[in-house]
């Protein structure tokens, strides 16, 4: 065997051997989480309270980074371009599932190795005080009788909570471009006119709505979800009243560039369940409002695949696709 035999067989030893070795020992650096969200907000608590668990229970230090920009697009496109290693994780949000068929990226659900879905809040279907409507079916009668007659707010066009809404309109029969939007940055403002009556539906989180609920201002009437929340037990599920299922919301979960070792990601997947379950964890998502929610990299790569194929077709009805 020639020399430069020896070095390059020599080299794809040790590179192997150095491979296996970090698998098997991972993790054996610190670790960097990106959140493609802003520092103070609800995916950067969130991602936070999680990093602090994985250190806890990984032995090496787990590093937020805040990527923003672009709604989303500058986070969750550096953790698609990172190595493989799992060494660079993301907080992923809904909005992967909305990149391409809006035509805002080239992202996909498909660009990512799942590691475990941690939380999924519903949204709501929350009017004025006042409203004539007393409860969900009235509504639903009157969309459904009255086409461009009423108006709703809560986000920008194509965000989760509006996807979540159109979706379930469009599942009871109802065009959903027959109720217009206003978009709004966000459930305040969004709430704010609907108590001032300048639209006549707002859709967000219960947690986001519960404080103008309580001051009397608006009411809810479901929740957009198979189930109550047990936070708010006295607001009907969608389910309830249609008997129809419905779970498509706003979600988080920890994922990582495709192709990761199957080893690391196994590791990584029981830190993570660990997290979930532990008291501090539980508490800070019932504290803040957040609703738990878990699955496994098989169930959230399957929770990923049907909030795609459902945004795809909200998408095109709303007339949002590329």
């Amino acid at each position: 065997m020639s020399t430069l035999s020896k070095l390059l067989c020599a080299t794809v030893i040790t590179i192997a051997a150095s491979t296996a070795y970090g698998a098997s020992n991972y993790p054996v650096k610190p670790i960097t989480l990106i959140v493609p969200w802003s520092a103070g907000g609800g995916s950067d608590a969130v991602g936070r309270q999680l990093a602090m668990g994985l250190q806890e229970e990984l032995g090496q230090p787990v590093n937020v980074v805040n990527k923003t920009g672009g709604a989303g697009v500058i986070g969750h496109m550096t953790m698609k371009m990172a190595r493989p290693d799992g060494y660079t994780l993301g907080l992923g949000t809904a909005e992967i599932a909305t990149y391409k068929h809006i035509g805002t990226a080239d992202i996909s659900y498909t660009d990512f190795t799942p590691i475990s879905l941690l939380n999924v809040d519903y949204a709501t279907f929350t009017v004025n005080a006042e409203s004539p409507w007393k409860n969900l079916s009235d509504a639903l009668s009157d969309l459904k009788n009255k086409p461009n007659t009423f108006t709703v707010s809560g986000s920008a066009p194509g965000a989760a909570y509006h996807l979540s809404f159109a979706g379930f309109i469009d599942q009871q029969g109802i065009d959903p471009q027959t109720i217009n939007l206003v978009p709004s940055e966000g459930a305040a403002p969004g709430l704010q006119e609907l108590a001032a009556n300048g639209v006549h539906i707002v859709f967000n989180s219960l947690p986001e709505t519960e404080p103008m609920n309580r001051s009397g201002r608006t009411r809810t009437l479901a929740v957009l979800s198979n189930d109550r929340l047990k936070r708010f037990p006295d607001v009907p599920s969608a389910k309830e009243v249609t008997g129809d299922e419905w779970t498509q919301g706003s979600w988080r979960g920890l994922v990582g560039p495709a192709d990761m070792p199957e080893d690391v990601t196994k590791r990584l997947a029981a830190a993570a369940k660990k997290v979930f379950n532990s008291e501090s964890f539980q508490s800070f998502m019932k504290d803040r409002g957040f609703g738990p929610v878990w699955a496994d990299a098989a169930g959230f790569e399957a929770y990923m695949k049907e909030q795609d194929e459902k945004n795809a077709v909200t998408i095109d009805k709303l007339g949002l696709a590329n």
